[in-house]
């Protein structure tokens, strides 16, 4: 299956949390687009970290409705180790990415941070590069919709109780690290 995969994480209670939304080419246009109109006017960006709870319920909601699915990765993380467990679930994203056949890997970016990003792809990627059509690229994400879904599910996911039963639908898998 080509997809499309968009990356952002949360920590909480000292674990570390990767979501990776899929969305298949034939959606993108269709589903950014009811992304963007979830904005409320003059906003740039969902941030699900700053919403209160009503319009969190709603977006999540929204986002449930979408053509889109979710991976959650968790790696146990001391605050400390944030970086070490978020480079061991992009590198078993990476390999089920390669699975999957998926052509786009787009992570929110972290500024300096990316650099780690980079290093760990380029070693996970190792020698298959030039054999797999995926590519990879950060971006700010007011720049991309779809990461957008990546930041709320990992936000509900971590929240945990009625946050997490909300986001079910859209958690294809959850993968611990």
């Amino acid at each position: 299956m080509s997809v499309h995969a968009f990356v952002d994480e949360s920590a909480r209670n000292r674990q570390f949390l990767l979501c990776m939304t899929l969305v298949e080419p034939k959606h993108l246009n269709q589903t950014r687009r009811a992304l963007s109109g979830l904005l409320l006017r003059g906003a740039r960006e969902l941030h699900f970290k700053k919403e209160k709870d009503p319009r969190r319920r709603q977006l999540i909601d929204q986002m449930a409705k979408l053509s889109i699915s979710a991976r959650i990765y968790t790696a146990s993380c001391a605050p400390k180790t944030e970086e070490a467990a978020r480079q061991r679930c992009l590198i078993q994203a990476v390999e089920d990415l390669l699975e999957m056949g998926a052509h786009r890997l787009v992570l929110d970016s972290r500024s300096h941070r990316d650099t780690h990003d980079r290093g760990t792809l380029q070693h996970a990627l190792g020698e298959r590069p030039s054999k797999t059509a995926l590519t990879y690229e950060h971006l700010d994400s007011n720049l991309e919709p779809l990461l957008w879904v990546s930041d709320a599910v990992a936000w509900c996911f971590g929240a945990g109780g009625t946050w997490a039963q909300r986001a079910s639908g859209l958690i294809a898998e959850h993968i611990k690290v």
